[in-house]
């Protein structure tokens, strides 16, 4: 019998794995954020600081806008999303964010590239032994039916163009390079080149039949693969 992957929502207890996974998804990105804040967190590590700023209700970048895959009671993989409203003459909450944690925004404005009225895909990741088993395209699926909950016709999100298995992965599941970035060098970055972003077509993609019958509003379980 084949192990199942449990896709629920997360709770305060994640925020250590998320971070985690937060690290890795972001190449180095939100290590850099959170090593800016050390003077707020004395004594911490960055992840220590993610998994603290993930503890918070008050921000985009919460336990509660994210999902989780669980493996035989271990989280293995996470995503966060959040809505990206339509453009105004105010910066999104992201945006503000990302700008109000450096005080080098110059290296965050990469990141800052948004695709207004979209349903945003901030970060998406799975512990190494646990990829190329269809759990990203699993967790895409649990995206777009947000996004279709929500009311929101396409998903975005930012992609380093070095990392090509995350590529194949959204270009199989219909993104589209919509804009691009060059990425600000620093010694805890891990890509050089661009940054991408890329959204999904103006339509609303069904889920398959099998993901439809097997998903709640609150938790989503599938088997693994």
């Amino acid at each position: 019998m084949k192990t199942q992957t449990l896709f629920r929502s997360a709770t305060i207890d994640d925020c250590y794995k998320i971070a985690q996974l937060f690290s890795i998804a972001s190449d180095g990105v939100a290590d850099y954020m959170w090593s800016t804040l050390t003077k707020d967190y004395p004594g911490l590590t960055p992840i220590e600081i993610g998994s603290k700023r993930y503890a918070s209700d008050q921000s985009v970048f919460s336990y509660k806008n994210c999902v989780v895959a669980e493996h035989d009671g271990e989280v293995i993989g996470m995503m966060v999303t959040f809505p990206i409203e339509e453009a105004s003459e105010n910066n999104s909450k992201a945006t503000t964010e990302l700008k109000e944690l450096s005080d080098e925004p110059d290296i965050l404005v990469p990141y800052s590239m948004e695709a207004p009225g979209t349903w945003c895909i901030c970060a998406l990741a799975l512990f190494p032994e646990f990829r190329g088993q269809g759990l990203g395209t699993q967790f895409l699926s649990i995206a777009r039916q947000q996004a279709q909950e929500k009311g929101f016709q396409e998903l975005s999100l930012l992609c380093f163009e070095q990392n090509t298995g995350a590529m194949k992965l959204y270009q199989r599941n219909g993104f589209k390079v919509i804009d691009r970035a060059a990425i600000v060098p620093h010694k805890l970055i891990h890509c050089t080149g661009d940054v991408l972003l890329m959204t999904t077509p103006p339509l609303p993609i069904p889920l398959s039949p099998a993901l439809v019958s097997k998903q709640t509003s609150m938790s989503f379980n599938h088997n693994k693969g």
